[in-house]
């Protein structure tokens, strides 16, 4: 294997995603997305090796190589990055999940995009630590663009992603994710059916977790230092 300690670091994150929720009560299954963007496709292939299916990219053509390159493979691709409008054509139906949906023009052109008899599972990122360089739709703008993406006949809406602000502070990535949860909540509550929650990186992971995450994008934790 190209990365020997791949299953032992695997295993030690397991260890910590189980023990994030027994401090919370969490019983929800936890998807852990490797990501791969910088590394190569033997990073890709360790990471099946090791048991992983869903694999996270940030660039479309990154991806799309990737893929073409490791046809052979069982992976699940998440878009984790931001997608530009003018990329949306080569992602809709390239991968099983595409996170970072957050203005109803991308939805649309993605819809346009999906080949016919497709469907093109999406979240909805939002902006909840408030940093104006993250994308992301504004929290308070989100339901009026929930009761819009849903009319979009290709999309089937999974659920929300946020990324926390790049802090130390556990209690400011903590109200980040809680009120991404809170959202989530609320749009549940108003007759979406959102199961996936998106959120926690290597950096916060755990507190993502004990937050009610569905699934934690994770690179630098399994893979070590990034490549370029």
């Amino acid at each position: 294997m190209t990365f020997p300690d791949l299953p032992h670091r695997l295993a030690s994150v397991r260890e910590r995603i189980s023990a994030a929720q027994a401090r919370t009560g969490q019983e929800q299954p936890v998807t852990i997305i490797a990501v791969t963007k910088t590394f190569g496709p033997d990073a890709v292939r360790a990471a099946v090796e090791a048991g992983l299916r869903a694999v996270g990219e940030n660039r479309v053509q990154e991806a799309l190589e990737k893929q073409d390159a490791l046809s052979d493979l069982a992976v699940d691709w998440h878009l984790i990055g931001t997608l530009q409008q003018n990329k949306a054509r080569r992602a809709a139906g390239r991968f099983a999940l595409i996170h970072s949906v957050d203005r109803m023009s991308l939805a649309q052109e993605l819809d346009r995009r999906v080949p016919d008899g497709v469907r093109q599972a999406v979240l909805i990122q939002v902006n909840c630590s408030g940093e104006p360089q993250k994308g992301g739709v504004e929290p308070g703008e989100l339901p009026a663009l929930l009761d819009e993406v849903v009319g979009c006949r290709r999309l089937e809406v999974r659920g929300l992603m946020t990324m926390a602000e790049l802090t130390d502070d556990a209690g400011r990535q903590r109200a980040a994710f809680r009120m991404l949860r809170g959202l989530r909540d609320a749009a549940i509550a108003a007759g979406h059916a959102l199961p996936e929650l998106s959120m926690g990186m290597s950096s916060d992971f755990e507190v993502a977790v004990e937050e009610g995450a569905t699934m934690v994008r994770l690179g630098t934790i399994l893979f070590g230092g990034r490549q370029g």
